[in-house]
């Protein structure tokens, strides 16, 4: 039998809905956090708005519990970038996406590893860091007496890449300084990471938040190599996209009504919606990325009509008033508008939660 062929539209509500942006879930946090496999942190910001978009009734305070508690921790998963993922997850899958941080590592290392012992610098750098959390200057400067003459640059990657740290709170804010220091996840959590790969629970727990989707949108997401695919086809469903483009999906999910209506909503910059997909018109139209994708690997927090990305937003502090401007790329309709003013009087005051005053601008 020839696979179904999903319209564009099913594909846009199916991935809504389970991104949990069709209606917030009223589950707690962490189990949001597991249900997206992690949100990209870059910006510290950007994971905690990236639930509050999700979840009901979610306070900052909360999220920053999380964190604390260690429940939930910051570290490199995901394509070698950062993520706010559940303490459950890291040690799940860290050593499933080891092959993506050698590959990153790799690359980095070409010409620049004159010099590298690596075996030696890790030797070095563990006990070093399990006396303490350390800053990548203190690394950095441990490793160059210890390698004098090699790439700074070069050994702070290779570390970063190499043992399984994590990122270390602070209590205040987003939770996470501009400069901060690292842990060995063994030290953090109290457990060390098991060996292992867990590659097909990793492409069943994809799927469950951003399927169906193809080998290269899987390869996109992950860092991972997109033919390990097709040893999983045989407990995979699949599709095809209007282009003819095999999508696989579990055999236990649905297909969402593309007829379903889609709220308004607000994503924070580097959503994984924007990013976990080689072919992103499920979301955004390609006319479109030139002012989502920017330069030096940037994606801009962004507002969804009807299920697409129709702009931008940003939030803007100016002597005790937090204003959050609304940039549409096309005229919006009343009650669009109308929908966007409500949820961003309530995205301003969590953004803003130190400001006195807070406001709403459309730019239009």
């Amino acid at each position: 039998m020839a696979d179904r062929i999903l319209t564009l539209r099913e594909l846009n509500r199916t991935i809504l809905a389970r991104q949990m942006l069709v209606s917030r879930t009223s589950g707690s946090a962490p189990e949001a956090v597991s249900r997206l496999v992690g949100l990209q942190a870059q910006s510290a910001m950007a994971p905690f708005v990236g639930l509050w978009t999700r979840v009901e009734n979610l306070s900052r305070e909360e999220v920053a519990g999380l964190i604390e508690d260690r429940t939930i921790l910051k570290a490199t998963m995901m394509r070698g970038t950062l993520h706010l993922l559940t303490a459950a997850d890291y040690l799940e899958f860290r050593s499933t996406l080891q092959p993506v941080f050698d590959g990153a590592l790799a690359g980095i290392l070409k010409g620049r590893a004159d010099g590298l012992d690596v075996p030696k610098l890790l030797a070095a750098a563990k006990p070093f860091l399990a006396e303490s959390p350390r800053s990548f200057a203190e690394l950095t400067r441990m490793a160059e007496k210890l390698l004098p003459g090699t790439d700074p640059g070069a050994m702070r990657y290779t570390i970063r890449m190499r043992l399984p740290l994590v990122q270390v709170p602070v209590a205040k804010g987003w939770s996470f300084p501009g400069n901060p220091k690292y842990a060995l996840a063994e030290s953090w959590l109290g457990r060390t990471v098991p060996p292992g790969d867990r590659f097909k629970e990793l492409v069943l727990r994809y799927l469950s938040a951003f399927g169906p989707a193809s080998a290269a949108d899987l390869q996109t997401w992950s860092g991972l190599g997109k033919e390990r695919m097709e040893a999983l086809r045989p407990e995979l469903k699949t599709y095809r996209d209007e282009k003819g483009k095999e999508l696989f999906d579990r055999p236990d999910l649905n297909i969402e009504d593309p007829d379903h209506p889609a709220p308004e909503r607000f994503l924070p910059e580097y959503d994984n919606l924007l990013l976990s997909h080689a072919n992103r018109t499920r979301v955004i139209a390609d006319e479109h990325r030139s002012k989502v994708y920017i330069p030096v690997l940037r994606v801009r927090s962004t507002i969804l009509v009807d299920g697409f990305v129709a702009g931008t937003w940003k939030v803007e502090k100016s002597k005790g008033t937090a204003t959050l401007i609304v940039e549409p790329f096309a005229k919006l309709s009343r009650s669009s508008r109308t929908a966007l003013s409500e949820e961003g009087e309530m995205l301003v005051r969590f953004v803003g939660y130190d400001a006195k005053l807070h406001e709403v601008r459309f730019e239009t």
